[in-house]
């Protein structure tokens, strides 16, 4: 009898040995089929070109599989609803961003997820400002003469925006505020018919993307008065910051890979030093320098403070503004 009851107490110790094991055994696999990468936009536009060649680097270092899933809406809400409300095992992750994380927990009177609470930032890899740009033809040539033109004429001076609270939005709100002069908002449903009205006269201003500035600005059909980072642009070396006319003024759309909460913490860890590697790379450096972009990275504790952080600063921004969503 005894030498059964052992027996008994051997296979049920190895049992729970073994189911203790598990979790670990799972995480050191990870990945063992594809991850999903939801992008909270529409294909093409310049957080889904961030994200595919990110994916495409890691593809390359580590021969993982990830399928991005475009879920565009709400300013960026429903695809990371999606990630905030999908099972935390490593296979569904999201690329966040400025406007989503950071401006629309105080934008929208309701969200869908908590920000700070249901999402773990993993990296943050990639920042880019925007471009304050102007009609080749207008009158203005420097950030100080539009200026001057609000101030001269209170509420007439109209700035496009490729939408209510997007980062580009809220860079002219600041700005105004810095600057001391009222803004006449006119508001699109995208970055294209604002730049198309912008050309055509019906507007005076817009901060638009790197992406969608560029090529126009190098054509002759857009003047570029100021960028948003804290420094001047590689491929727009002579386009001047705005905070050299004020001090400390920064507005950037950064890039933050981030995973459901509750993801194992190894996971994380695994997929932040693979990003990393991957922003490492000459030709990584180089192709987000080509867009417009810096590649950032750091650890997931570093990612974490930063997005509480923005998320606070443009929380602020958006209450001193009053904006609301359309």
């Amino acid at each position: 009898m005894f030498f059964i009851t052992r027996r008994a107490l051997l296979a049920c110790a190895a049992a729970a040995a073994c189911l203790n094991a598990a979790p670990a055994l799972a995480d050191t696999a990870w990945p063992d089929k594809p991850v999903r990468l939801v992008v909270p936009y529409t294909p093409g536009g310049a957080t889904d070109i961030v994200a595919r060649l990110i994916a495409q680097k890691l593809v390359d270092d580590t021969k993982w599989t990830f399928i991005v899933d475009n879920r565009a809406g709400g300013n960026g809400n429903i695809g990371m609803d999606v990630v905030a409300k999908s099972k935390p095992d490593g296979y569904t992750i999201g690329l966040g961003q400025t406007a989503n994380l950071a401006i629309n927990p105080t934008l929208f009177p309701k969200m869908p997820y908590d920000a700070l609470k249901d999402l773990v930032p993993v990296s943050v890899m990639a920042s880019q400002p925007v471009v304050l740009v102007v009609r080749a033809d207008a009158p203005y040539k420097s950030l100080a003469e539009l200026v001057a033109a609000a101030k001269a004429k209170p509420g007439e001076i109209k700035q496009a925006l490729a939408g209510t609270g997007t980062l580009g939005h809220m860079a002219g709100e600041v700005l105004a505020k810095r600057a001391g002069f009222q803004v006449l908002n006119v508001p699109y449903k995208g970055a294209a018919p604002a730049i198309t009205d912008l050309l055509g006269g019906q507007t005076d201003y817009m901060f638009a993307t790197p992406q969608g500035a560029l090529a126009m600005v190098k054509g002759g059909k857009l003047r570029a008065l100021a960028v948003t980072s804290a420094k001047r642009l590689p491929v727009m070396p002579e386009v001047p910051t705005v905070g050299e006319s004020y001090k400390g003024f920064e507005a950037v759309d950064w890039k933050a890979l981030v995973v459901p909460a509750g993801t194992p913490a190894d996971i994380v860890k695994k997929l932040n030093a693979a990003v990393d590697k991957a922003l490492a790379k000459p030709a990584t450096i180089s192709q987000l320098l080509a867009e417009g972009s810096t590649p950032v990275g750091g650890s997931p504790e570093q990612a974490a403070q930063y997005v509480k952080s923005e998320h606070a600063r443009w929380g602020a921004a958006v209450r001193e503004a009053g904006v609301r969503p359309e």
